[in-house]
């Protein structure tokens, strides 16, 4: 372990940063999620800073994520946790236009690439649950045709649609992508139902998007990483042609957006 030097005042972080990003290397790289840290003590010992210096590091630790710290108890490593992030996509897909369209191009950069991975590592059970969440979406489209709870069936499809794509990306064996995408979850939300709309004025069906998950799927059981990624990416295009749709729709009626 490095030993933090502190006082004086030399450029550069502060003693409490310094520890702080040492210790967050160290939790990064070598720990697991629900290990206990050493004692205050121990750390401080450890690093040559004091107590109060160490303290500090370890807040600025847990303001990233990384520790979950109660009083009177040693730190606990945390699973990684995209909240933060999360929250600023939601907020920009909420209140910014654009903010719909850099989604889309977010979405086409990550899941073209966890489909093409996909279709070179899926495992069967991988690959099942995939199935599993195409044929939600299909149980969810009879149920909205038949006229059975309109909007629970409608919301049943967003989730099987999310739930789709979810899977896809742990398919991947990508934990960045699957951390991304869970991170994606709370904005995608909205934009799979401004989609929607978008999807109708456009003339398709939800069918029609069935259709573009079982060809992705097709593509991924049969190992075939180029179509993978090329369905995924038709797919994405059109879904941001619903976007285009529905938002101009939104602009000319605006109260249409307070009413979603």
């Amino acid at each position: 372990m490095t030993r933090i030097a502190e006082g004086g005042k030399a450029e550069g972080p502060t003693a409490a940063e310094a520890v702080a990003h040492e210790l967050a290397t160290l939790i990064l790289g070598q720990l697991s999620p629900g290990e206990k840290l050493p004692s205050e003590a121990e750390l401080a010992a450890r690093y040559g800073v004091s107590r109060l210096t160490m303290r500090e590091a370890v807040k600025m630790v847990a303001g990233r994520g990384l520790l979950e710290v109660s009083r009177g108890r040693r730190a606990v490593v945390r699973e990684p946790n995209g909240a933060v992030f999360s929250d600023f996509l939601t907020a920009i897909v909420q209140y910014d236009a654009k903010g719909l369209f850099d989604l889309v191009e977010l979405r086409l950069s990550l899941e073209v690439q966890s489909a093409t991975l996909a279709a070179k590592r899926a495992s069967r059970p991988a690959i099942a649950a995939i199935e599993a969440a195409l044929q939600g979406m299909r149980v969810a489209e009879e149920e909205l045709r038949s006229g059975r709870d309109p909007a629970g069936s409608e919301l049943r499809f967003q989730g099987y649609d999310m739930g789709f794509h979810e899977a896809v990306a742990l398919a991947s064996g990508n934990r960045i992508l699957v951390y991304l995408f869970e991170a994606m979850a709370d904005p995608l939300q909205e934009s799979f139902f401004i989609s929607r709309r978008g999807n109708e004025l456009r003339g398709h069906t939800l069918a029609d998007t069935i259709a573009a998950h079982q060809r992705i799927l097709d593509a991924i059981t049969q190992g075939s990483p180029r179509k993978a990624g090329e369905a995924m990416r038709v797919h994405l295009e059109n879904t941001e042609g619903d976007i285009r749709a529905a938002l101009s729709l939104l602009s000319a009626t605006p109260s249409a957006r307070t009413a979603t």
